[in-house]
């Protein structure tokens, strides 16, 4: 199965211009709140219209704008789970669920199917003002399945959901997809749910489709400076090649050794918070004295922020570490020196 989607509509003070094609692989688009996510599903799900371009379900038109091709959602095939559900509060939730069974004769078993699938045998006859968030996201999951769609767009699927429910609901959605036969399509602002949902990713930023490819890959190497930031690398620098191997990063002051070869487009370098480390000796290679700016605690870990000694000072390094109970750092012990281990900087366009 495979959905392409090459197409631009205009907004007041904005364009969305995005090309993808899943390529049979479940596809999660990562962007920022208000980047144009929730629109790029509602042109694939035809509630709203592009100004030009194409949709390409499994080979099935949806959209074509030079054909003057545009088909109802109704005949689209795709199931859309919306951020807030969009269950009918009037009706039941077998009534919900069985909306739209178009096949009368055998409506109630299919139901019942999804009900057991979604383990919501005991709710049937409950309305959606008596279930749960987690409840409501199932029924109406159940709901898109029974549609039997092609493919399975979620808009944002836990960002209604408090932190408390969130990790036993993501369990749930996870073990639900597994048992889906077609492909599905996830947007969110969160990278843990795309890195852990889905296997391909496509960064969007204002309206654009900078990056596609493998999700861990893009993670690991996001190439371009958007990408990094999107996807959560807080440490990045101006740069100016050095070496086929050496790198100067301007904002630390500092010149870097790299185990990947710097091209000439590389204008800018990273390395990710987790990637950092503390020196125990200043024998080792890519050594920064730094200054301790402070600390950003958390439960389990925190953020620890220094700045080069001869570095810019809007440019803060950070430092992410477990917490553990001999913890130097909380114990007033700061470190005057960290290095970045040459195979974890990212050289980015």
């Amino acid at each position: 199965m495979s959905l392409f989607v090459d197409i631009k509509k205009k907004f007041k003070g904005f364009t969305l211009d995005v090309e993808f094609n899943s390529e049979g692989q479940n596809l999660g688009i990562l962007g920022a709140s208000g980047c144009g996510k929730t629109m790029t599903l509602k042109c694939i799900a035809g509630i709203e219209k592009p100004d030009e371009g194409r949709i390409v379900l499994n080979d099935k038109v949806l959209f074509d704008s030079d054909k003057k091709i545009n088909l109802p959602p109704q005949k689209r095939n795709v199931g859309y789970l919306f951020q807030n559900y969009a269950l009918f509060p009037n009706m039941t939730v077998n009534q919900n669920i069985g909306i739209g069974v178009c096949r009368r004769k055998d409506k109630k078993l299919i139901v019942d199917k999804m009900r057991e699938l979604l383990h919501l045998n005991s709710l049937g006859n409950r309305y959606p003002m008596q279930l749960s968030g987690g409840q409501q996201q199932r029924v109406a999951l159940a709901r898109i399945l029974a549609y039997e769609p092609k493919v399975l767009m979620l808009d944002e699927p836990f960002s209604a959901m408090d932190s408390y429910l969130k990790d036993q609901l993501k369990e749930e959605l996870f073990e639900i997809l597994k048992m889906y036969q077609g492909e599905f399509l996830m947007v969110s602002h969160d990278r843990e749910e795309i890195y852990r949902f889905c296997n391909k990713i496509a960064i969007l930023d204002k309206g654009k489709m900078i990056i596609t490819g493998d999700t861990k890959a893009i993670f690991n190497h996001p190439s371009c400076i958007e990408a990094a930031r999107i996807t959560g690398c807080k440490n990045i620098s101006r740069a100016s090649k050095i070496s086929d191997f050496q790198i100067e990063a301007i904002d630390w002051s500092i010149i870097l050794s790299t185990s990947t070869m710097v091209d000439e487009n590389v204008k800018y370098v990273g390395i990710r918070a987790h990637d950092v480390r503390i020196a125990t000796n200043q024998m080792v290679e890519n050594l920064i004295e730094v200054d301790y700016v402070g600390l950003s605690e958390g439960p389990f870990e925190d953020s620890v922020i220094f700045k080069s000694t001869k570095g810019t000072n809007e440019c803060n390094i950070w430092y992410k570490r477990v917490k553990t109970n001999g913890d130097n750092i909380t114990q007033g012990v700061i470190p005057k020196h960290i290095f970045f281990p040459r195979e974890k900087i990212i050289l980015l366009r």
